[in-house]
């Protein structure tokens, strides 16, 4: 296929925009100085030694990795079987209920974030963990059930008839037949709960309180106080760990799987 000169400029300026700020907040730690500067002023790492000095950072980072881990795996078990059930199965109110689970990528997250803290207010989870929990699992599940419906979509059911024929139980074929081949969606649908949660700043706003703190929370509260190249160097720290992250996926599943490619080398 021949390339078209026009699209590859397009992609290439995307991109650029895309990892801009990335190639504006990783120097801007490196600076020597008290204040933020691009480009920085002298070299040094001070900044990221100084992390270790703010154990509210710290904690947070934890926190946050403990909500998003639990968040992406009980969103992904919720997605997936609601995306199995509208793919699979007609019902009434099929639709509406495909419309309701996709609505937190329509609806405002600030208009959810005040929706959830009323509500949540009224039974008493308002400020704690349970609370944060559930909103989180709320504005991640449309990921997966969009990714698993997309993966749904070339799906060959004639492979699960085969395997009824040939005597094999129900939870024998979901196991071994449907799961495995949902794999790349699922694993898609899973890593876009973890970074939906781990990233999230606005519902959070409303439902956190000092013994749930995310780490966004707890960079957004230090820069209403001090803006410093501190907080750079967190963004950049957060930043090279979801590289490794992606490099290990890559290294032990491969993105092009997770992500269904179904492009081979001949």
């Amino acid at each position: 296929m021949k390339k078209n000169p026009v699209l590859t400029i397009f992609t290439f300026v995307v991109v650029l925009f895309v990892v801009s700020p990335l190639l504006v907040i990783i120097p801007t730690s490196w600076t020597s100085v008290k204040y933020l500067s691009f480009p920085p002023v002298g070299f040094s790492f001070m900044w990221y030694s100084k992390i270790l000095d703010r154990p509210e950072f710290i904690d947070a980072f934890l926190f946050s990795l403990q909500l998003a881990a639990l968040s992406a795996i009980l969103s992904t078990l919720i997605g997936t079987l609601a995306a199995l059930a509208l793919h699979k199965y007609k019902f009434p109110g099929k639709g509406w209920i495909n419309g309701l689970l996709l609505s937190p990528l329509t609806v405002p997250a600030l208009i959810i974030g005040i929706a959830a803290l009323v509500f949540f207010t009224r039974i008493g989870l308002a400020g704690t963990f349970v609370g944060l929990l559930l909103a989180h699992i709320l504005i991640s599940i449309p990921y997966v059930v969009r990714l698993v419906l997309t993966g749904l979509s070339s799906f060959d059911y004639t492979l699960e008839r085969a395997a009824y024929i040939l005597g094999a139980k129900p939870r024998n074929v979901f196991w071994d037949i449907t799961l495995p081949i949902l794999k790349p969606a699922i694993m898609s649908g899973m890593i876009f709960a973890f970074l939906t949660s781990f990233d999230n700043v606005t519902v959070s706003l409303f439902l956190i309180s000092p013994s749930t703190t995310t780490l966004p929370m707890a960079i957004f509260s230090y820069m209403q106080e001090t803006l410093d190249p501190l907080v750079a160097s967190i963004s950049s720290v957060v930043i090279l760990l979801s590289l490794v992250f992606i490099l290990i996926l890559e290294r032990v599943y491969g993105l092009d799987r997770m992500f269904g490619s179904n492009t081979h080398s001949h």
